[in-house]
């Protein structure tokens, strides 16, 4: 028995098929960490006021980082809010344990600034870090995720899980706030 050859009907071969979802983008976890590493330790220890306590929520979130670096899917976000999202959580696990509560004493290196230079940049560091304690725990993390941490109002957003607008309002009265504290200091 013979089958006749027959051809689809209605098929346009102009047709494409669906395009697949754009694969999750792969994550250079080692540049990853070259780059944040130092950002990721400031944004924490400004949670924490601890810089031990610090050191270990920083190594556990690049581990937690590292193992889950499969799971990194880019159309959500960029790498930098993805892992300071996770080093917000660990950090925010180390303060429920309640187990560290000394103050950050170290203050960044500078070039050898004059004296004076150097006397009323202590002071107005001083000042700030007095105003920041002053502050609610979340006005302070929207502070550190943004001039510690270096992060955009997106990526904040991101790690916040809030709107980009929101997360700038936010970010704006905590800042407004802080100046309020400051100008009432001097």
């Amino acid at each position: 028995m013979k089958f006749a050859q027959r051809r689809s009907t209605g098929v346009n071969p102009a047709m494409t098929l669906p395009e697949a979802a754009p694969a999750r983008s792969a994550l250079d976890f080692d540049a990853l960490y070259r780059a944040a590493r130092d950002d990721v330790f400031a944004y924490v220890a400004t949670l924490l006021h601890d810089r031990g306590a610090a050191e270990d929520v920083t190594a556990l979130a690049f581990e937690r980082a590292f193992r889950k670096r499969k799971s990194f899917d880019s159309r959500r976000g960029s790498e930098r809010a993805w892992l300071f999202g996770i080093a917000r959580y660990a950090a925010l696990d180390e303060l429920r344990r309640g187990k560290r509560s000394a103050p950050l004493v170290s203050e960044p290196e500078s070039v050898s600034p004059s004296p004076d230079e150097e006397l009323e940049r202590t002071l107005r560091r001083a000042a700030v870090r007095t105003a920041l304690t002053s502050l609610p725990a979340r006005d302070r993390e929207l502070i550190a995720l943004k001039f510690h941490a270096g992060l955009d109002n997106a990526e904040i957003a991101d790690v916040l899980g809030v709107s980009v607008t929101n997360a700038g309002t936010r970010l704006h009265r905590a800042l407004t706030q802080l100046r309020e504290i400051l100008d009432d200091q001097s």
